[in-house]
């Protein structure tokens, strides 16, 4: 039986690739990426050169039984990856895994690239206990979904698009209150690496001013715990 490897890729430097990943991506029988045409660039620029096949969110519910059942009845050993990061923390990856599992496949993810531990350490928000979110829906759950958040203890990790930065700053300031401490980086470990901390108000004042640009991870501090606070 064959093996899957979800291997993490640079969000930003290529530096950030491990050995590792470059021995597996170079041995592998075959690479499934989120988008050959960004990946191609990758490993055109570590010199590997393996056969490469689309498995993108519309995609993935198609052809997830095909793969599992070539890595399943064959010693194929395959490569998962995405556009930047690990694969399966938003970005596809997730059914194909679970397909695998199910299918008595050995999986094995390594270790790496992902951009919300290096902005929650940067951030300077508590990092022993944090809730990571994601992408929040864009139109409907939005609401709800913060909402559910209003008296989260732990810090509260998003992803977020540049166009979307100030909408989403505003209701998070609607939710958890302006004074809520938070922090916006962008652009992880690019050239315009960037970490603005604050209060939220302070936040959607600097973003406003300045125009967003890049990818970037929002955090918000969790709502203080009133006992621990009485206790001190």
């Amino acid at each position: 039986m064959g093996m899957l490897y979800v291997v993490p890729t640079p969000v930003g430097n290529l530096e950030d690739i491990t050995l590792r990943a470059i021995r597996i991506l170079r041995e592998a029988d075959f690479v499934l990426a989120e988008d050959t045409r960004t990946s191609a660039k990758l490993l055109k620029h570590l010199d590997i050169q393996v056969p490469m096949f689309s498995h993108h969110k519309f995609n993935e519910h198609k052809t997830v039984g095909a793969l599992v059942e070539r890595i399943a009845t064959s010693e194929r050993h395959v490569a998962l990856i995405s556009d930047a990061g690990t694969p399966a923390i938003s970005d596809p990856g997730f059914l194909l895994v679970r397909e695998a599992v199910r299918n008595g496949v050995d999986v094995q993810c390594l270790p790496g690239a992902t951009a919300f531990v290096p902005a929650l350490v940067s951030s300077a928000l508590p990092s022993d206990r944090f809730v990571f979110e994601g992408f929040l829906p864009q139109k409907k759950g939005r609401q709800t979904r913060l909402n559910s958040l209003k008296d989260e203890q732990r810090t509260m990790i998003f992803y977020e698009s540049p166009y979307r930065v100030v909408k989403s700053l505003t209701q998070f300031a609607e939710v958890f209150g302006a004074e809520r401490q938070a922090a916006a980086v962008r652009e992880i470990s690019k050239l315009h690496e960037e970490c603005v901390r604050g209060t939220l108000a302070e936040l959607i004042q600097h973003f406003t001013a300045n125009e967003p640009r890049g990818e970037f991870v929002l955090l918000v501090g969790g709502v203080e715990d009133k006992r621990s606070a009485d206790r001190e």
